[in-house]
């Protein structure tokens, strides 16, 4: 099988790593050079990458086409591409659904929407597609969770909260920039709060089956540091201020 990648920005990078550190069976895989610095080091690292020439080439060699750029410049790029009948094409792109992409693209083509993040170069985290399709189900599941989505209406929610990732960095930064003015190294306060979201991540995921209340509940005691930074947080409407967020991130998407 041949990949073609259209955009080669941080997501088509981590697309890349995970399918080379993975079992699946790939001939090889054009990406665009519209990133110079990254598609020169796929094709340095990886001898299947072949960095092409224009847009349309990609199409032209490809059996799945990755559409992995921005919506302002897929807006501007799709329409004057030419793609092939039956061909498979996978959207990264958030904000233009499935009926403006047959629109735009104006032959019968098999497309599916997918939301990957960067940990899928790590073979690590969910990967929800829309509308489900049993080959590429079965190609993300080597990158990670792949969860099928009926329709597009509920896939938007997914896409919402996939925009909360940046946020939850900058809260690592946060109580780690804090460590270190009280004297911590650097090093020793991000690996100390990496390592204790990763290790509640994972204790969270043991636990989804249950209502996440229950987590909330037992990792808290009476008039203990945790029940005291919750009420703290909880008053100064921390959490109402995220909902607030992924409802306006939520119209975006609908627009």
């Amino acid at each position: 099988m041949i990949l073609g990648f259209i955009g080669c920005g941080k997501i088509s990078f981590s697309v890349l790593t995970g399918i080379f550190s993975s079992n699946l069976k790939i001939k090889k895989i054009l990406v665009s050079k519209r990133n110079s610095k990254i598609s020169s080091f796929l094709r340095k690292k990886y001898k299947k990458v072949i960095v092409a020439k224009e847009n349309q080439e990609i199409i032209d060699k490809s059996d799945w086409v990755f559409l992995a750029v921005t919506p302002s410049v897929g807006e501007k790029i799709i329409k004057e591409l030419k793609f092939k009948p039956n061909q498979k094409i996978i959207s990264f792109i958030s904000t233009i659904t499935i009926p403006k992409l047959k629109r735009m693209i104006k032959v019968k083509a098999d497309i599916v929407r997918a939301i990957p993040l960067p940990p899928i170069s790590l073979k690590q985290g969910p990967i929800p597609i829309c509308p489900p399709n049993k080959k590429v189900k079965k190609f993300f599941d080597h990158l990670g969770s792949t969860i099928e989505i009926k329709n597009e209406k509920l896939s938007i929610n997914f896409w919402s909260t996939s925009g909360m990732m940046a946020s939850y960095y900058d809260l690592l930064r946060t109580m780690s920039d804090w460590l270190v003015k009280r004297g911590v190294k650097r090093l020793d306060a991000q690996k100390y709060i990496t390592s204790l979201f990763l290790a509640l991540s994972k204790d969270a995921v043991v636990n989804s089956k249950k209502d996440l209340k229950y987590l909330v509940k037992e990792s808290q005691t009476p008039k203990g540091l945790n029940e005291q930074a919750l009420k703290d947080m909880s008053r100064k409407k921390f959490y109402k201020s995220i909902i607030e967020t992924l409802n306006n991130v939520h119209k975006r998407l609908n627009k």
